[in-house]
Formats: C-alpha cells, sequence, structure tokens
C-alpha cells in the first residue's frame, strides 16, 4: 500500500530534492531553478523530468525504501537524469515515455542496490540505465533522433562555456540554464557553487590545451563532469582545491579518451575520476595517521 500521508504532505517536495540531488543537492529551491532551467530547454525535457522523479519516488515508496532517504531525493536524481536524457537523444515516441518510466524505476532499484552497500556511485544508476535504452533504441528498436541533437545553441559569449558546464549536467546547452543552474548551486552551498565554477572553467581550459573544437568547449561539453567532481569534493579545507584540481583532472583525461573513442561520455568521466580521487584521498589520509 502506498502511503497516503507521504504522499499528501512530502510528495512536492521530495521531488524537487530529487532534482536538486542531480548536483548534490538537497534544497527543493535548488531542484526548482533547475526544473525552469530544463524547461526552458524544451517542454518535453521539462515533463520528462517531473515525470521520471514522480515514477522514481513511487518506485522507492511502493518498494518501502527508507522513508528519509526517499524524503531527502536520493531516489529521485538518477531516475530524472534518465528521463531528460531519453528525451534529449530521442523524439517523444510513445515507446520514449514508456522507457522514461521504466528507467526512471530501473534507475531506482540500482541506485537503493547501492545505497545500502553503502557504495557511493553518484550517478551511475542514470548512466548504466541510459546507456541500455541508448542501444536499445540505436540498435535493436530504432527509434527517430531528436531535433534537439542538432539544434544551434553555440551563443557567442567568451564566458559561456564556463556557465554552460552547468547546464550541460542536465543537458541544456543554453546560457540561461546554466545561469540557473550555478545559482541554484549557490543558494544551496555558495563554496560548492564557486569551485564549480573554477572547475568549470579549468576544464575548458584543459580541453582547449588539447585542442578540442572550440564549437565543443563553448557548449560546456567539457566543463560539466569538472562541474559535478568540484561539488563533490568542495570544502573549507586548504586541501579541498587539490582534490577539486585532481578530479577535474582524471575527469576531462576520461572525457577526452571517451571522446577521442567516439563513446558517449553521460556522467561516466565524473563517476570513475571521483572514485579514483577518493581512492588517493583516503590513501593519503590512511598514511598521515
Amino acid at each position: 500500500m502506498i502511503d497516503q500521508t507521504y504522499l499528501k504532505n512530502n510528495l512536492i517536495t521530495t521531488i524537487l530534492k530529487g532534482l536538486g540531488q542531480i548536483m548534490l543537492q538537497e534544497n527543493a529551491l535548488t531542484g526548482f531553478l533547475f526544473l525552469i532551467g530544463i524547461f526552458y530547454g524544451s517542454v518535453f525535457m521539462g515533463i520528462g523530468a517531473i515525470l521520471s522523479v514522480f515514477c522514481g519516488t513511487m518506485t522507492a515508496v511502493l518498494l518501502k525504501y527508507n522513508k528519509t532517504e526517499i524524503h531527502q531525493g536520493l531516489y529521485g536524481f538518477s531516475a530524472a537524469l534518465v528521463g531528460v536524457a531519453l528525451l534529449f537523444y530521442f523524439e517523444p515516441a510513445l515507446i520514449v515515455w514508456i522507457a522514461v518510466i521504466l528507467g526512471s524505476a530501473l534507475a531506482t532499484i540500482i541506485q537503493h542496490f547501492f545505497i545500502i552497500k553503502n557504495i557511493p556511485v553518484y550517478t551511475l544508476p542514470f548512466i548504466l540505465v541510459t546507456w541500455l535504452f541508448l542501444y536499445l533504441f540505436h540498435q535493436i528498436y530504432p527509434v527517430p533522433v531528436s531535433p534537439l541533437l542538432t539544434a544551434d545553441t553555440t551563443e557567442g559569449y567568451n564566458f559561456a562555456a564556463v556557465f554552460k558546464g552547468f547546464g550541460q549536467v542536465i543537458f541544456q546547452g543554453s546560457l540561461f540554464a546554466g545561469i540557473a543552474f550555478l545559482i541554484g548551486v549557490f543558494i544551496n552551498s555558495p563554496i560548492s557553487g564557486l569551485y564549480a565554477l573554477a572547475a568549470s572553467a579549468i576544464g575548458a581550459l584543459l580541453a582547449s590545451i588539447c585542442a578540442v573544437p572550440t564549437e565543443t568547449i563553448e557548449m560546456g561539453l567539457f566543463g560539466y563532469n569538472a562541474v559535478l567532481c568540484a561539488i563533490v569534493f568542495a570544502g573549507d579545507q586548504k586541501t579541498d582545491g587539490l582534490w577539486v584540481l585532481i578530479a577535474t583532472a582524471l575527469a576531462e583525461g576520461i572525457a577526452l579518451l571517451m571522446s577521442a573513442n567516439l563513446l558517449i561520455q553521460l556522467t561516466f568521466p565524473f563517476v570513475a575520476a571521483t572514485w579514483v580521487t577518493l581512492a588517493i584521498k583516503n590513501f593519503a589520509i590512511k598514511t598521515s595517521v
């Protein structure tokens, strides 16, 4: 049975927190700003975001997952990314909407598995589920691609890439969305917002040094993984900046390698770089004791 009291009192807040958790922010206002940015880019992606977070949350409620974790939005963010991604890559056909529902539920179940194992996988459930549907809809049951893939989102501002690194975390290429997402992070955690802004700039710089096409950099495609890495390691300790820099450099290296091999990155460079950096950080802490 669905907990009717829970739904009445917490559902909207939980959905918004689930959106905020895409960038590790347990804040409903942050999630609302993210939603505004998504709708600005595409009504279909906005609807997909709401539907997917709702389905992910309902899956967690029906399967009686921990209520505190549900209310924190921990079962919404990977689901949300699945929904937005599928509407970004494919036309909004019926089969895609079905995939949004099923993919959101599957991402939630995978997320729960790792949560109970106490393994920090961040957006890995979203990555695995989205890769699965990309394969199915490209190789098994072809679905027409979305016009968003060919839309021109390049804006002639030298600083745009830094802000667009925020937007591309949730598949948004507009300067408006990037700024909205930055504000969303900043109001919940100013230090995370500032570190992420710096990391996005560093990511763009590293990509430029590695001769990545300027248009690709200006779209923010080499900034969003850096943004997420920075948010994970942001803090008020002197060494936090070092860990942000290491994670950002690793993420950019992985992104460049995947790009060179024509692999769809999603947020895998962020996840892999964060795992490696956490391992290095934990080793450094143990050896210094």
